[in-house]
């Protein structure tokens, strides 16, 4: 019986983590996540795995199974929930970060809270989750039993000796799996270019208090909601330096809550309070914690920077602590809040300048540590772009894996009689854009919103009498984002639409007038400054 591991998403990008392990025509789901969309998709909102192989064969998907509680692993799963209704299974944690981001889409589903280290059997499938260090807390890796062996997900780790939580990755158990034998291995890439070891995350903390007790004024901390543990450390350094503090942003609001309500977060008696009531006290008694550390143009920490924020208006004597750094694709627009942030004349602190970051993902010297434990048969790198997989691949061929496969997204790894071949491309795994709440927006229009970003568009409207061919009233010609010379061009297309219609035979096809006037109308742009906008003709019948 052949073992089918597909994916669907996050091999060669960073986001959409989504893979799928098929036996005897059961599916099982590992992660549903989303990408945030890249500065030329154009009004995009998110990005999503294309779920269609999965979905369109009426029931095979069994369940899923999250590794944690990061939008690039749960971000689609409402999503998918509206098309195949299935059980849920993760860590407690994450089942309530999951359900929080689900319920927002007005989907219900069937959560299961599972205990790391517990076998689960579910149809075809026997399951169990082991714990891991990472940037959420509750994060783990994945290991499955199958008829051609155990397949492990690492999902996103780091070696990190002192975690914040005390919860370390079990190395015990990964190599309790190479002692019965690993058959195939899925390792996060993202860090596999970093050579050596990535830092404690308590060592942020430890920097995030100095620049607080620094501060003569206001403290605020933007960092990602879901990053609890930091978020924990930014509380730790507020306190310590008897300031009050206040969450800022949606996010933040909504998973402080719910982590505070399951006891993740330890938020001292008092320590926080409204933000309304936090602007009324002393600047060098308050902090906020705030979202925007990747510059989202709606965010609080960039509104803040605009100086369009409905409560605060940040003063030269504020701190801001950036404790991210950005996802790829987001460096412009972080760049461009840090920028505004030093016009006002505040203090920046951000990952390139001080340390107020580790990433939550293994270097090189930690993925060899695992490779070594683990001791698979065969390596596919997951989780990064594809440089990174590159990158990790190496690094598994150095401590001797005997098999290594650089997959890419819609690839399909076949297990079978104990070989294993790739199926290239073999499932769906285009984008899937939401544009809004419309899901499935395609790359056609994408490219018609590109044109218009780029060349701009023209719009002529010419009234004719269509059965003499005369020309009643125009052509009047307006164009926007084509040249800053707009009145010498509108008369070069005016007299260009005029001769079109001129040659035109009589009575005129109305369809025939509006593409001899669209065609008119490009090719007096195209001669007059070398430019192909869109063409909108407006032809009115008289």
């Amino acid at each position: 019986m052949s073992v089918r591991v597909a994916f669907h998403g996050g091999l060669g990008e960073i986001g959409r983590n989504c893979a799928t392990i098929e036996i005897d025509g059961r599916i099982a789901m590992i992660d549903a996540g989303l990408m945030f969309p890249e500065e030329d998709m154009l009004g995009v909102d998110l990005v999503l795995p294309d779920f269609s192989s999965v979905v369109d064969r009426d029931g095979a998907l069994s369940f899923v199974a999250l590794t944690h509680g990061h939008e690039d692993h749960i971000g689609s799963l409402g999503y998918l929930l509206r098309s195949a209704d299935v059980p849920v299974y993760g860590t407690a944690l994450t089942i309530e970060l999951a359900r929080s981001r689900v319920a927002e889409l007005g989907v219900e589903a069937d959560f299961r809270v599972v205990e790391t280290g517990t076998w689960v059997e579910h149809d075809r499938f026997r399951f169990a989750f082991i714990p891991v260090t990472h940037s959420v807390p509750d994060a783990t890796g994945i290991a499955f039993e199958t008829p051609e062996g155990v397949i492990v997900h690492t999902g996103d780790f780091k070696l990190d000796p002192t975690p914040i939580d005390g919860r370390t990755t079990d190395l015990q158990s990964f190599a309790g799996f190479g002692r019965r034998g690993v058959r195939l291995l899925l390792a996060d890439s993202t860090n596999a270019e970093v050579p050596g070891v990535v830092d404690s995350e308590k060592s942020v903390g430890v920097r995030i208090a100095e620049l607080v007790h620094e501060a003569d004024g206001r403290v605020l901390i933007a960092c990602f909601a879901s990053h609890l543990h930091r978020v924990q450390q930014a509380i730790d350094a507020a306190v310590a330096d008897g300031r009050k503090f206040a969450f800022l942003g949606r996010s933040m609001l909504r998973i402080s809550e719910l982590a505070g309500g399951i006891d993740v977060l330890k938020i001292p008696e008092d320590s926080l309070v409204d933000l309304a009531e936090l602007l009324e006290l002393p600047p060098d008694q308050t902090a906020v914690i705030s979202t925007g550390s990747q510059g989202e143009p709606f965010a609080a920490l960039s509104l803040m920077a605009a100086g369009e924020h409905r409560s605060i208006t940040l003063d030269p004597t504020d701190t801001v602590i950036i404790s991210a750094t950005p996802i790829p694709g987001n460096e412009k627009r972080v760049s461009r809040v840090i920028n505004n942030l030093s016009r006002v004349g505040v203090q920046v602190h951000h990952g390139r300048n001080t340390h107020v970051h580790v990433s939550g993902h293994a270097a090189a010297e930690e993925l060899k540590v695992l490779y070594n434990v683990v001791k698979p048969e065969a390596v596919v790198p997951v989780h990064g772009e594809h440089r990174h997989l590159l990158a990790n691949a190496e690094i598994a061929r150095s401590v001797g894996v005997p098999e290594v496969v650089v997959c890419e997204d819609g690839d399909v790894v076949v297990l079978e009689d104990g070989a294993l071949q790739v199926d290239v491309g073999a499932v769906s795994a285009g984008y899937v854009y939401v544009d809004g709440l419309e899901v499935g927006e395609d790359e056609g229009v994408l490219r018609d919103r590109r044109h218009l970003a780029d060349d701009g568009v023209i719009l002529v409207t010419v009234g004719v009498d269509a059965r003499k061919g005369d020309i009643v009233f125009g052509p009047d010609v307006d164009s926007h984002g084509v040249t800053g010379d707009s009145e010498e061009l509108h008369n070069a297309v005016q007299v260009r639409v005029e001769q079109g219609i001129e040659t035109l035979d009589r009575p005129i096809d109305p369809d025939a007038l509006r593409r001899r006037v669209r065609n008119s109308a490009r090719k007096a742009v195209q001669s007059h400054i070398k430019r192909r906008p869109v063409v909108f003709p407006v032809v009115i019948e008289v």
